[in-house]
């Protein structure tokens, strides 16, 4: 498995599977380098693809990885590369969000993440919001 930044090359892989941003701020995002994507071979099997909470805390948006790949460690692999990338550019703390139906909460505690609120919006379940120290 390896994982790395997503290049140009990525675009449409990205585009085709993520549905939560707006394709017209994928291609922005690969410049920034705010997304990564992870590759089993030639394979694509997976991203994740974070932006700025207030501007200025590092906040993981997303993180998938197909179904036949879940449970391997790979998720923990990108979040703890992504950490430590966001370390060693100054940065003290991270966030992360699941909706409360998810078991994404689950695996962001195990890795130290804590709950520091949640947010309720109309005929959304409840999101919980989650930070680590780094």
């Amino acid at each position: 498995m390896k994982i790395g930044i997503a290049t140009e090359q990525d675009y449409t892989f990205i585009i085709d599977r993520d549905k939560h941003i707006p394709e017209s701020l994928v291609r922005t995002k690969i410049q920034e380098k705010e997304i990564y994507i992870i590759r089993d071979s030639e394979s694509k099997v997976g991203w994740m693809r974070f932006g700025y909470f207030w501007d200025n805390i590092p906040f993981m948006n997303m993180l998938w990885i197909d179904e036949e790949y879940r449970g391997q460690g790979i998720g923990k692999e990108i979040v703890l590369l992504w950490e430590e990338n966001m370390r060693q550019r100054g940065f003290e703390l991270v966030m992360t969000s699941s909706q409360s139906n998810e078991e994404a909460q689950h695996f962001y505690r195990k890795l130290g993440y804590r709950d520091a609120g949640c947010l309720l919006l109309d005929s959304q379940p409840l999101e919980v919001i989650l930070t680590k120290n780094l």
